[in-house]
């Protein structure tokens, strides 16, 4: 089945913090609406902030790896398209005045702005999130699909949260 291109993008040469995630899902992909889901509703609330603040792009913008959505796969949504980075992030990065933190939502992410300083797996380099600051903060998906990775893990919403929550406050007001 064939799914016309619709990408989705909201950020301006004003906003403060970045947001780099996957790709847009089915429903995000509908909306036309980044992070219009239930993994948004949990980023929102792990950055501690409103629907208001976070759809303000003088604060911040979102900038995916993929821009449309990618399609099914076997085991949920296909990878972000490569293209979309390669061709777009740098440009549009040119243009932003105001940066001062990029959220790296997700191995896809992570892998292409760390490079080489990437760890092994994903537990490990968002264990290891102050190494990439103060310009990256590393994060897994919100998605409710890594429900388990947090149970796992508790050390991320008990220390690491508190962190980006303060910095997100920091920088916003």
């Amino acid at each position: 089945m064939y799914i016309e291109p619709r990408p989705v993008v909201k950020v301006s040469k004003s906003s403060k913090i970045i947001i780099i995630g996957q790709a847009p899902g089915t429903k995000v992909h509908a909306s036309g609406i980044p992070w219009d889901d239930a993994s948004g509703k949990q980023l929102r609330k792990w950055l501690s902030v409103t629907d208001q603040q976070f759809y303000n792009t003088n604060l911040f913008g979102i900038i995916p790896m993929g821009f449309c959505y990618p399609g099914k796969g076997k085991s949920g949504d296909l990878s972000p398209r490569k293209e979309c980075a390669e061709k777009w992030h740098e440009p549009l990065f040119e243009k932003l005045n105001n940066v001062d933190l990029v959220l790296l939502i997700g191995q896809y992410a992570q892998k292409y702005y760390l490079k080489e300083k990437v760890k092994s797996t994903l537990t490990e380099t968002v264990n290891h999130y102050k190494e990439y600051l103060p310009r990256y903060f590393v994060m897994p998906h919100p998605s409710p699909r890594n429900r388990f990775w947090l149970k796992k893990n508790p050390w991320f919403e008990e220390h690491v949260i508190p962190d980006l929550q303060k910095r997100i406050h920091k920088i916003i007001g």
